[in-house]
């Protein structure tokens, strides 16, 4: 079961580097990066948006909203280029470090809004 895991594990991260480069290519239109770029970041960010120390929910955001989020993308980028990104993927390629700050910043924002708008509820609901 170990094996399993290890080698969904590394699908994933195959699949996150043909994301990348399927973001970087010249002929993706640019609404469809933009998704891609939601994706990438969420799968990148060293943040989860439902931290994996809650039992069950942390680690279902990642085992469902990146591979949701990779299955759109491989229905929304042409055939042709998710293979030619998917073959350069293979060869090994590294992700901008970017990437992960901006994936932690857009996590961060979420909370930070989360939060808010729960003490407004609270100060709202205690006058």
């Amino acid at each position: 079961m170990l094996k399993k895991i290890e080698a969904k594990a590394k699908e994933l991260k195959k699949q996150t580097l043909t994301l990348y480069l399927a973001y970087t290519h010249k002929r993706v239109r640019a609404y469809k990066k933009a998704f891609l770029l939601m994706i990438m970041i969420y799968a990148l960010s060293p943040i989860d948006l439902i931290p994996d120390f809650i039992p069950v929910l942390g680690m279902l955001d990642d085992l469902i909203i990146i591979p949701l989020g990779i299955m759109i993308a491989i229905k929304i980028i042409p055939h042709e280029i998710w293979e030619e990104c998917r073959e350069e993927a293979e060869k090994g390629v590294s992700i901008d470090p970017k990437y992960k700050k901006i994936g932690a910043g857009f996590i961060i924002c979420i909370w930070v809004i989360a939060l808010i708008l729960m003490l407004k509820g609270l100060i709202y609901y205690k006058s």
